[in-house]
């Protein structure tokens, strides 16, 4: 399996290389050269297999020779072992065509554990075979960072660096990340917004000097181990509901689209996926994009759906990648055009094959406020705000009635108490294993929104584990 770069202009790489980059040299994300097509037979073979075991041949593909399928299974069975349920993503029936699968049973109650605790294991055992290290930066707006930290917490190989919007992640997220008492990592409260710490993130990556010095790599969805664990789980609930014989529907909350790009890449290995719902809050640029066909990017704005607001979705450069019928050149010079003006139009035909799979959604905060409310009412399911999100956004689509929607449930509620309080009166008690999260010490450092000062901090911090 080789991966090339969505703008071109950077080699093509293997995946081991591709696990450490994370981002290509050219600003470009990774794709496969090509996807990998196992049979009707094969996906129908993997029903009923403990979720381990699927993943093991799912990601096979994807990861080459880089580890072998005995080693793969251990590592993968390992990366599972600390979730608190035995199916890792049970499928709930909450309607007569809904389902809930919920994706927060990991260490760190979301749906990122999935693919974090898996990434976390690669990168230590390809830098143990290489006797190399790595400097992990990553921006967060309140789920990956906590777990790419509990993911990488205390690995010798592994040094971490956390970018969060200051202010804009709820307060369990925050201090999930800046109570872990761990020697490689740090956290930085970015004063701006979570695009503010993307592009921070992004520029630290686009200078070569500086990203070789400190042998960056990336924990966020830009890495495409991210996407290739996060694939599974699609493909686990579509076989759990009668695929591949029957299709299936997917409702998504996305703010960065790399959950629902996991699904798009779950199609295009043969799962027969009906559709795929986008989730957006008030932070919609991509309802907005499916809607007119132009992506336009509007000020940030905080909701009860932090881990959405984004308006500059990093993931979509790799559907809109095949969308420009992955002519890389192409698709750099309508992401130069975007990032100087903030708006591209793809044009009719583009927008057209879009929609042919995709359907945006919106729901402002009131409304996942009266979701939540109406979702305790009718099931007794107490969500969170994303969660809320999904499930609206399935119960509103108009597909065939005989297809089954799942709904991603992403996040455990307890993660954003004032809002379920709000919505039901009911505040959700965290596991046994967080319940202490309130009264231990933060070790967090504010920063201002300027890649020069975040520079120096990281060089500062770096040397001096250095020469510890």
């Amino acid at each position: 399996m080789r991966y090339i770069s969505t703008r071109g202009g950077a080699p093509a790489l293997g995946f081991e290389d591709v696990l450490l980059a994370g981002m290509a040299a050219d600003g470009g994300l990774y794709v496969p050269e090509t996807w990998p097509n196992p049979s009707a037979k094969d996906l129908g073979d993997l029903a009923g297999r403990p979720y381990a075991e699927q993943a093991a041949a799912i990601m096979s593909p994807f990861l080459g020779d880089c580890i072998d399928k005995a080693a793969l299974q251990a590592l993968l069975a390992d990366a599972y072992a600390g979730f608190d349920r035995r199916h890792i993503v049970p499928l709930k029936q909450i309607g007569p065509r809904l389902w809930l699968m919920e994706l927060f049973h990991g260490p760190t109650l979301a749906f990122k554990d999935l693919a974090l605790q898996v990434l976390g294991r690669l990168l230590d055992h390809v830098l143990k075979r290489r006797r190399e290290r790595i400097t992990i930066v990553g921006a967060t707006s309140g789920d990956t960072g906590s777990a790419a930290i509990e993911a990488c917490r205390d690995r010798a190989a592994i040094e971490v660096f956390i970018l969060h919007p200051l202010g804009r992640v709820s307060e369990v997220q925050r201090r999930q990340m800046t109570t872990v008492d761990a020697p490689n990592i740090h956290n930085v409260a970015v004063e701006g917004t979570f695009d503010d710490c993307q592009d921070l993130v992004k520029a630290l990556f686009a200078d070569r000097a500086f990203r070789e010095e400190l042998r960056l790599g990336a924990v966020n969805s830009i890495n495409w181990a991210r996407i290739a664990a996060q694939i599974v789980y699609y493909v686990a609930a579509g076989l759990a509901l009668g695929a591949p014989h029957r299709p299936v529907a997917f409702a998504v909350p996305t703010g960065n689209f790399g959950n629902v790009y996991a699904g798009y890449a779950a199609r295009a290995m043969g799962l027969p996926v009906e559709r795929l719902i986008v989730g957006s809050n008030r932070n919609d640029i991509l309802a907005r994009f499916l809607a007119s066909g132009e992506l336009a990017t509007a000020p940030v704005e905080a909701s009860l759906s932090p881990s959405m607001d984004i308006q500059v979705s990093s993931n979509f450069e790799r559907a809109l990648f095949d969308l420009y019928d992955r002519d890389g050149p192409a698709l750099a010079a309508a992401m130069t055009e975007f990032r100087r003006g903030g708006r591209l139009r793809v044009g009719e035909a583009r927008w057209r094959r879009a929609t042919a799979i995709f359907s945006g959604f919106r729901l402002d905060d009131p409304g996942t406020l009266a979701a939540i409310a109406a979702i305790y009412k009718s099931t007794g399911e107490l969500v969170d705000p994303h969660t809320a999100i999904a499930i609206a956004a399935a119960q509103g689509w108009d597909g065939p009635k005989d297809v089954p929607v799942v709904a991603l449930a992403t996040a455990h509620p307890a993660k954003f108490p004032e809002a379920t309080w709000r919505a039901t009166g009911l505040r959700p008690a965290l596991p046994e294993h967080l319940a202490g999260i309130f009264e231990k010490p933060e070790r967090v450092e504010v920063l201002a929104n300027d890649i020069a000062r975040i520079k120096s901090f990281i060089r500062d911090r770096h040397s001096q584990r250095s020469a510890a």
